[in-house]
């Protein structure tokens, strides 16, 4: 019988959706509470509570959590939590709302009612303390550090209960997998031994050769898609998601790897953002990240392999899922084919770098893309999404 690896720190996934059943009674009850906004980063972070990506956390969190996940990366419990999990509002809100009092928690976008929680507590924070612990930066300019100082100075914890996981599961009817599901997926296919591959972009080359890395040494792979907000200037998700099936179903034996997304918006955290990963995927039954070049990273403010060597740094017992850390990948014209800099013995001249960063400026110019950094198939499609931008003077 395969086992996979448990949820962190429980014996089950711990999901915060309401039962469907109870879900309309609740939101009528809903619509008389106070109702609070939510920024698209707690947005993301609520639906991955309700779908029980964040198992054990219960809701948002309080100012011990926040300040032992900010500055120790644990709980108070003594539980591994690498980044917080927080509900900010502004000081006026604040002020107006109880604690024990129950709210409506609103997507300022849509308005649509999401959840309700109890506020058990209400504190001040320090964003640069946060700022500099998580992203090892305060410069305004890092996008994930300018999201925590525009937050309000107050957060609101407490357990919540969640009424609905927006358009998701039906937007993405077959990728959007839930923990839970993912776990009954690999089962039944007598899969034990799990790896995940966090994407944000369309795979390229070396994307495939890391992916067949972990084929490898595992008993199978998850590519596992973010859902959540992205930059500006990132390929969408059901563009990705196809060019993504184009290189699967070209490219990789049947039955070796399962193609599904979820709802987290990106941080660009760099190491504490693949540690979160890891925490993550070993909710979704996975025995292994895979953490190659400069994981969740974004400009310069982190080293090419950061984002490995910190979990080097992880106590005993605090996650089961490990990282499979692999070099830098590219195309060698004299091994005529995919290396790393573990593998290939030849001078850099020989070497294709390949990026994604690379690939989006050269479909932004309409350049021709060798076979060599992107398969045809892909990027026939990325191609396409492209023109269909130039047509409409977006590109």
């Amino acid at each position: 019988m395969a086992q996979l690896v448990p949820p962190h720190n429980s014996e089950q996934v711990k999901p915060l959706l309401l039962p469907e059943a109870h879900r309309p009674e609740e939101r009528k009850r809903a619509e008389k509470l106070r109702k609070i906004p939510l920024d698209s980063r707690t947005v993301s972070d609520l639906f991955m509570l309700a779908m029980g990506a964040y198992t054990p956390l219960d809701g948002f969190m309080g100012h011990d959590d926040w300040r032992g996940s900010c500055l120790d990366m644990k709980l108070t419990t003594g539980v591994f939590w690498p980044i917080p999990i927080t509900l900010s509002v502004d000081n006026d809100l604040a002020n107006s709302i109880h604690v024990e009092e129950e709210i409506a928690l609103v997507d300022a976008e849509s308005g649509d009612i999401l959840a309700v929680m109890e506020v058990r507590e209400k504190y001040s924070i320090d964003k640069k303390r946060e700022a500099e612990h998580v992203y090892r930066t305060a410069d305004p300019k890092h996008p994930g550090v300018a999201k925590v100082l525009q937050q309000g100075d107050v957060n609101l914890a407490g357990p919540v209960f969640v009424l609905g996981e927006g358009e998701y599961p039906t937007k993405y009817p077959n990728l959007y997998i839930r923990p839970a599901q993912a776990r009954a997926m690999f089962l039944e296919r007598g899969w034990s031994n799990v790896a995940a591959f966090q994407t944000r972009n369309p795979m390229h080359r070396s994307h495939e050769h890391l992916v067949k890395i972990a084929v490898e040494v595992s008993d199978g792979v998850f590519i596992h898609q973010v859902l959540g907000k992205l930059k500006p200037g990132d390929i969408p998700a059901d563009v990705r998601t196809r060019a993504i099936q184009a290189m699967i179903d070209n490219y990789f034996r049947p039955g070796t790897v399962i193609q599904a997304g979820y709802p987290i918006e990106m941080r660009y955290a760099g190491p504490r953002e693949a540690l979160l990963h890891a925490l993550i995927r070993q909710n979704f039954g996975c025995s292994y990240l895979i953490v190659g070049r400069d994981h969740a990273g974004v400009g310069d403010y982190y080293g090419p392999f950061d984002a490995q060597h910190v979990f080097d740094q992880l106590w005993p017992g605090a996650l089961h899922t490990k990282p499979l850390k692999i070099d830098v990948t590219f195309y060698c014209r004299k091994c005529y084919g995919m290396a790393t800099a573990k593998t290939c013995p030849h001078d850099p001249q020989y070497h294709i770098s390949i990026s994604g960063t690379q690939q989006r400026q050269m479909l932004s110019s309409n350049a021709d893309i060798p076979p060599e950094f992107s398969r045809p198939e892909v990027v026939a499609i990325l191609k396409e999404y492209y023109a269909s931008l130039r047509s409409a003077g977006r590109a």
